[in-house]
């Protein structure tokens, strides 16, 4: 059984590209052409897949826009339809739970390859998703909003600061080798701080397109050993305009960008 971090490697290479495509279906944004459709949602990731997936390492739906019956069937649909095209599937879903709350949240790993969780629970809340070894767990480190500071950035009375800590737990926590760390491109040089602090951990760094990451320090410090993703989801599935007849063109286009834009760093 390989792990997901090895699956993601040949992908990688497969393709030539560390960009992962975030599938955010906001209802208030899809194009009018899937509007009539029975599952609005699915039949919007389902040609934004067709249009992207040859510039795609991963596609990173995020799970609040899935949570209602309709959504969770859409999102099945996706997560099948982007494995049909050889794409591996990480859920941003930041779950953390405790007992038998947080094996149920783990259960979702049955269906995609990883998934984002939120460690400040501490480990035992990461248990059920750590000893997956096969699936790819990213820890919350240093997110990419500006609010995370409000607790990301407290100093410890170690004198190292509350992300760092986290880092360098998720080290200690990484005995299947299947994890990884969520670290915005937003503040580069706090980017550049944790890999030196986990050189071997892949990150998922968001906070690219929209909110205007830093593509290089995304690159220089984003990949372990070539591995791991930076993501984009309105920049790319909402590049289009509705009625132009080229919306999820657009979309292909924006990934296809995106993927040159960051493998001149690579």
């Amino acid at each position: 059984m390989s792990s997901f971090f090895e699956q993601l490697a040949t992908r990688i290479e497969r393709v030539d590209s560390v960009v992962s495509v975030g599938l955010d279906p906001d209802m208030d944004k899809l194009p009018t052409e899937v509007l009539d459709a029975d599952l609005p949602r699915w039949a919007f990731n389902r040609r934004i897949i067709d249009k992207t997936h040859e510039h795609a390492a991963c596609y990173k739906p995020n799970a609040a826009f899935y949570e209602d019956s309709d959504g969770w069937r859409a999102l099945r649909e996706t997560v099948a339809y982007a494995h049909g095209k050889d794409v591996p599937v990480l859920l941003d879903a930041k779950r953390g739970d405790i007992g038998n709350t947080a094996r149920q949240y783990a259960t979702v790993l049955d269906m995609v390859d990883a998934i984002t969780v939120n460690p400040y629970l501490g480990r035992d809340s990461l248990d059920p998703f750590l000893s997956r070894k096969d699936k790819g767990v990213f820890v919350l480190a240093r997110t990419s909003n500006a609010g995370g500071a409000d607790l990301q950035n407290l100093e410890l009375d170690s004198g190292e600061q509350l992300y760092e800590h986290v880092a360098s737990l998720a080290k200690s926590w990484n005995h299947n080798n299947n994890v990884g760390l969520v670290v915005g491109a937003t503040q580069p040089e706090e980017l550049e701080e944790i890999r030196e602090l986990v050189p071997e951990l892949p990150f998922l760094v968001p906070g690219i397109g929209a909110q205007g990451g830093d593509e290089q320090a995304a690159i220089e410090h984003g990949l372990a050993d070539g591995v791991g993703l930076v993501n984009s989801s309105r920049g790319i599935i909402f590049a289009g305009e509705t009625g132009s007849g080229q919306y999820f063109e657009a979309a292909g286009h924006a990934a296809k960008q995106l993927k040159r834009g960051l493998n001149q760093y690579r």
